[in-house]
């Protein structure tokens, strides 16, 4: 009887350990003797060594690595955020074959959902979007160790949103909505994969005269339709106007005007537009309303 009970518990105990292999959860933290290392080294001209990381953080707060099969099905994935020890290089332990590999980075409130390659969301509903940039390539792993240096590109187009007027005591919000752009992307092409309608609300927004709406487009250019609304603390309408700006992929768009003194119609200009170069952008157009 004492041996039928030793060869049933240790029947059970390696029944236990191969539930628990089964039920592992997704890698979140490198793997320290991975076959695949990646280290970010460049964000659209801006460096990112470790002496440069701490300003880096001005740029972006959070990194997304993940790995995708042939069959565009993810495999592996690392989150990371400033402050992190590893903040900038990821290690993956991977099978022989074909890989996707994607790396973002950005500084939304939280992270994506990349369960699909094809619409990498974000969902930061009336707390807008961020700056963010792209590694997005294909590449074949083996039984030798790699290692690689990743230069992210910024896949967003920026609406600088400026009111050159008083902003009166009495507007205890603003609300900005627009469409025409996407709060997705295909991480094959860093274009918008997605129709969407993009929101920030801003409260007590007298303290500032600048807000920043940023969106995936669906090309290299586009429109997107912008409803502006001032509310009272009793969410009452107090000024709304509409805009179609155009806006292009790795540009700033300064729109500026006075908001409130204004005429209260919708509004759309095109004229007097100038182009200086941006050492962290592609270009800045300035638009008037």
């Amino acid at each position: 009887m004492k041996s039928i009970h030793f060869y049933l518990l240790t029947l059970l105990s390696i029944i236990a350990m191969s539930c628990e292999k089964l039920t592992l959860p997704e890698d979140t933290t490198s793997q320290s003797k991975g076959n695949l290392t990646l280290t970010v080294y460049q964000l659209e001209q801006i460096p990112f060594t470790a002496s440069t990381r701490a300003a880096t953080s001005d740029v972006c707060t959070r990194l997304n690595f993940a790995i995708y099969d042939t069959d565009n099905t993810c495999v592996k994935q690392i989150k990371q955020k400033v402050g992190d020890s590893e903040f900038g290089t990821a290690s993956f332990q991977l099978d022989p074959g074909t890989y996707r590999i994607v790396a973002l980075a950005h500084s939304s409130k939280g992270n994506p959902t990349m369960t699909n390659p094809a619409k990498i969301q974000f969902s930061n509903t009336n707390t807008g979007y961020s700056d963010t940039f792209l590694y997005s390539e294909e590449i074949a792993i083996d039984e030798e160790p790699l290692t690689l240096s990743l230069t992210l590109n910024r896949i967003v187009a920026l609406c600088r949103f400026i009111i050159n007027d008083a902003i009166p005591s009495s507007v205890a919000k603003l609300e900005f909505e627009y469409t025409g752009g996407s709060g997705a992307f295909d991480a094959a092409t860093g274009l918008g994969s997605v129709k969407s309608t993009q929101k920030l609300v801003i409260d007590t927004p007298q303290v500032q005269k600048q807000f920043d709406l940023y969106t995936f487009l669906h090309d290299l250019t586009g429109t997107i339709h912008l409803k502006v609304t001032a509310k009272d603390g009793s969410d009452n309408e107090i000024q709304k106007r509409e805009f179609d700006i155009p806006l292009q992929q790795n540009q700033i768009t300064r729109f500026t005007g006075t908001f409130f003194s204004g005429e209260n119609i919708p509004t759309s200009r095109s004229t007097d537009i100038s182009i200086t170069i941006n050492t962290k952008w592609s270009g800045e157009t300035t638009l008037t309303y």
